[in-house]
């Protein structure tokens, strides 16, 4: 009921120690013990979810003895609670009266999230459109109100949520639920009494008037017009949710008025030319009690904000008065009937979190999930009232009084603002103490930090052992065919429930340089701006009724053997049910064949869109971008990969936003189709059930004889072209023909890797850092030692330093394919004392200071990864993209097994230690002085 972010301190707490397991962090010591696929914790508006996952039995049990323990029996003791919740620390430790600075991972995750705009907009809606309840406060904690929490509050908080009569248990998969259930019971349920106290959420009283908000955020760093910066949403309330029918309406409805080119709100609303992109949180939101409905623009001028609003209203009136044509609504509920079909890794999880919110209000969960008999009846209600959906308009959209206009626009005193009301209430607080609590207070903190640097005993802790890992992993079996002449293909029967995977991977190696830069936009656009005789409407109909979506990307893939080689090219993705395999296959032929790159105004749209939803995401993945950029100039590769999707990217991508002539670009469109879309340097794979092969081949052939050729043999642009072809054995890999895929790999004698170190200056309050090292490729026998070593790193170092002593939501270590070993951490209120404790992290290594226990623990982890579980659609990829064998990966898996103390120690002297290897810094984060006046580092 209040803004201190109790159930989110909660969340972290209580997973720190409990009656049963009382050592520090059970949790992430977990992530070691474990073979688990999953492991976190959410806290939502009105509830907290624990979800784990593993495809071990005994695996299964552990993790749910200790998620149980945690949740019912924490160890809420004060110290653990300061520990997680957040920190005081002096600036000099000698004197008790310096201020002091309330730090901590809740309390630096909130700030984090709330340098995202759309976050701040989202938090305000909710907040004031459900004004009467929970829903009117944040639930994650306002950073300002955290201090405020007590211990006190905390503990009663507690003892009336986390029981077992306000709790529910969802588990999915194939061990036997019998089991699960005796251990639920006698580990948790047993134990307690049931409890009457209600934790239910009334309902919303209704408005007799619509009401109106404004509210201010921080200025977008990267948009040059300062006058189109405002956001603007209108919302309606609409009923409750464990109205299972009428959400499930009320949802489709949402997807008619907002999805795609064709509905009524992008019409009117994006196309208007009058922003950049819809509002946050568009459409249909059904987490909250009552679901609510909203739409608006951001991106657009301040004045601008009533035009928005009267084409809410107009556009609502019009779709009383013409309803929607036939073909929305099929393709509406051919997408949903792909939905139930397609089987996703994660699909356990999906279905939790979709039932999550209903259940948790006492709607009915079976209900929610017999999806069949949901369609049946909203089919049987269109067929029977031609105009149900229309009346549903006019009931929840016109008619409703209860509907917000919440308008947005920067400040750019914000985050000043935000800061001197943080050091206000330190100081207020500061001026409250005695000298007494003063002490105390410094004591406890010394205390604190002997806690945090004390050997943790987690031997209470159940965990696997190595030998518990399957020695062998599973082949997967396919055929590598030619076809329309030459072009490879693969063909993996898989069990995909009726569902057929095509892709075709298309090398960029002929592509002009000064083109480069534009490929993710030409991807991007591709398949929205038409193609033969559809326009760009008609073409994104018939991608909806005939597929589950056409998906275009830029790919940069390093080579297994050799650093400075790599392969660079588009992956185009498709799926569709069975009998839509030939309508397809037909649209791929269009796009490739005759893509219009005519849609000007379109096109302004989708690149508009497009550079917003880039410049959002820095909140969200700033880590991913700054390890981007450190990497940049450690390998050809690296740089690619930068200009694909980087800073570099963001930053092109919002300059063509901004161009008042975009011809120049779309100009661009055409040159690049006549290097890309031919069957040149091609190939494809299909993933289907073995019945549907023959069709299958039939219909590639087909599409690839369609696709042309070039006239002219084309050269490639960079002269060192390594041919490789993929690896043939016992899995598959060569047919009987012999055939194969030949990969046409980039390679760069003369590159010469070097440092750079770069500080973006961004508006934000958190820093996301990253430093790379160049190190060695996948099937050099050193990758296995450092794959280890970066998970070892990460449990037995980083995470102390950077998560628990330095109140970052999160840092780490991590080595991929690509041989670059990347450090990082995430919205961390530090950034040169992280690049320090990379630095220890190294000699930490170096030293050789971890045990037997410490290694096997971070193979469990590490093999937790590399054994997870791919979906139907994604078998054989590996093979296919990267030319990975699965004879390759068991070497690999073999090497992981044989990593030693030696080997270790030996690794993090041979690459990591400074002049052993070049390293590559990038910082995204607030002005820092310190970096300003240090002249190695670019600022951006």
């Amino acid at each position: 009921m209040d803004s201190t972010g109790v159930p989110h301190v909660l969340e972290h707490t209580v997973l720190c120690g409990s009656q049963k397991y009382p050592c520090r962090d059970p949790f992430f010591k977990m992530l070691n013990r474990s073979l688990s696929t999953f492991m976190n914790a959410f806290t939502a508006s009105d509830y907290t979810m624990y979800p784990f996952s593993t495809q071990n039995p005994k695996d299964f049990q552990n993790l749910l003895s200790v998620y149980l323990d945690a949740t019912f029996f924490p160890c809420l003791r004060e110290l653990d609670f300061w520990q997680e919740g957040w920190r005081l620390e002096h600036e000099d430790p000698s004197d008790p009266q310096t201020p002091l600075i309330f730090k901590g991972v809740v309390f630096n995750e909130m700030k984090g999230a709330f340098t995202d705009n759309e976050r701040i907009f989202s938090q305000h809606l909710q907040n004031k459109l459900l004004p009467d309840h929970t829903y009117s406060v944040v639930s994650g904690g306002d950073p300002l109100c955290i201090p405020e929490l007590t211990w006190e509050q905390l503990k009663q908080f507690h003892t009336t949520h986390y029981h077992p009569s306000n709790a529910r248990f969802f588990t999915y998969g194939n061990f036997p639920l019998e089991d699960h259930l005796k251990q639920i019971h006698e580990e948790a349920l047993s134990k307690f009494q049931k409890m009457e106290e209600s934790t239910a959420v009334p309902a919303q009283k209704y408005w007799d008037k619509p009401r109106e908000f404004h509210i201010t955020c921080g200025p977008d760093s990267l948009a040059t017009d300062a006058t189109k910066q405002t956001t603007v949403s209108v919302s309606f309330l609409l009923p409750d949710i464990t109205n299972t029918f009428e959400a499930f309406t009320l949802n489709l409805l949402s997807s008619l008025l907002i999805s795609g080119p064709n509905s009524p709100f992008y019409k009117a609303l994006i196309e208007s030319g009058l922003g950049t992109d819809f509002s946050p949180d568009v459409g249909y939101n059904g987490y909250t009690r009552e679901a609510y409905f909203s739409v608006g623009l951001q991106g657009i001028a301040e004045n601008d904000v009533k035009t928005v609003r009267e084409l809410v209203d107009r556009t609502i009136e019009e779709v009383i008065e013409k309803g929607f044509e036939d073909d929305q609504i099929e393709a509406l509920l051919h997408k949903i009937e792909i939905q139930m079909k397609h089987q996703s890794a994660s699909f356990g999880m999906a279905l939790t979190s979709y039932i999550a919110s209903c259940w948790n209000h006492d709607g009915d969960p079976v209900e929610l999930l017999q999806m069949g008999s949901q369609l049946t009846k909203f089919r049987k209600c269109l067929k029977e009232n031609p105009k149900f959906l229309q009346e549903k308009v006019e009931q929840y959209f016109k008619n409703n009084p209860h509907r917000l206009t919440l308008s947005m626009k920067p400040d750019d005193r914000y985050y000043e603002k935000q800061t001197q009301m943080e050091t206000e209430k330190l100081e207020q607080k500061v001026n409250s103490l005695s000298q007494a609590d003063k002490k105390q207070i410094y004591e406890k903190g010394l205390e604190l930090q002997k806690q945090q640097s004390k050997h943790q005993d987690a031997s209470c802790l159940p965990a696997l052992k190595v030998s518990d890992i399957e020695p062998t992993m599973p082949f997967t079996k396919f055929d590598i065919a030619l076809s329309a002449g030459d072009v490879p293909v693969q063909y993996c029967p898989q069990p995909t429930n009726g569902i057929v995977y095509f892709r075709a991977f298309s090398s960029l190696n002929t592509l002009p340089e000064e083109l480069r830069p534009f490929v993710p936009l030409f991807c991007t656009v591709l398949t929205k701006l038409g193609c033969g005789i559809l326009n760009y409407r008609e073409q994104a109909q018939q991608i909806e009724l005939k597929t589950g979506g056409m998906t275009v990307t830029p790919h940069v893939l390093p080579d297994d053997s050799q650093l400075d080689t790599y392969e660079q090219g588009v992956l185009f993705s498709s799926l569709c049910l069975e009998r839509n395999l030939p309508d397809m296959m037909h649209l791929w032929s269009e796009i490739f064949n005759n893509p219009c790159f005519e849609e000007e105004e379109h096109f302004k749209v989708l690149v508009r869109m497009s550079a917003q939803e880039l410049s959002n995401g820095i909140p969200d993945s700033g880590h991913l971008y700054a390890a981007l950029r450190a990497g940049k100039t450690l390998t050809p590769a690296g740089d690619l990969q930068e200009t694909f999707s980087g800073m570099d990217q963001v930053k092109v991508m919002k300059r063509i936003a901004e161009m008042t002539d975009i011809k120049p670009i779309l100009r661009k469109l055409p040159r690049i189709k006549k290097y890309l879309l031919n069957c040149d340097n091609m190939r494809c794979s299909v993933n289907a059930t073995p019945q549907q092969m023959p069709q299958a081949e039939k219909e590639v052939e087909n599409f690839l004889r369609n696709v042309g050729r070039s006239k002219k043999e084309r050269k490639p642009v960079r002269p060192h072209i390594v041919e490789k072809p993929t690896p043939s054995g016992p899995s598959g890999g060569a047919h009987a023909d012999g055939s194969q895929i030949i990969r046409k790999l980039i390679t760069d004698p003369t590159f010469k890797p070097c440092q750079m170190k770069t500080h973006f200056v961004l508006p934000f309050p958190v820093n996301y850092v990253g430093e790379c090292v160049r190190t060695v490729p996948y099937a050099d026998p050193d990758h296995a030692s450092l794959k280890i070593l970066a998970r070892l790193m990460t449990a037995k170092f980083l995470h102390t330093e950077i998560r628990e002593k330095g109140g970052a939501y999160g840092g780490g270590a991590k080595v991929t394919h690509t041989g670059i070993f990347t450090l990082y951490s995430y919205r961390d209120p530090n950034s040169i004392e992280t690049l320090q404790s990379f630095g220890k992290a190294i000699d930490w290594a170096k030293s050789g200071k971890f045990t037997q226990q410490d290694i096997d623990e971070a193979k469990l982890s590490v093999f937790s990864a590399v054994d997870s579980p791919v979906a139907p659609s994604d078998k054989g990829m590996d093979h296919f993209l990267y030319g990975l064998s699965d004879e390759m990966k068991q070497t690999y898996r073999e090497q992981l097994f044989a990593v030693t103390h030696d080997k270790l120690t030996s690794v993090s002297h041979k690459y990591l230690g400074i002049g052993k290897s070049t390293h590559g810094l990038a910082i995204l984060g607030p002005e820092n002085s310190k970096l300003a006046k240090d002249p190695s580092w670019i600022i951006r």
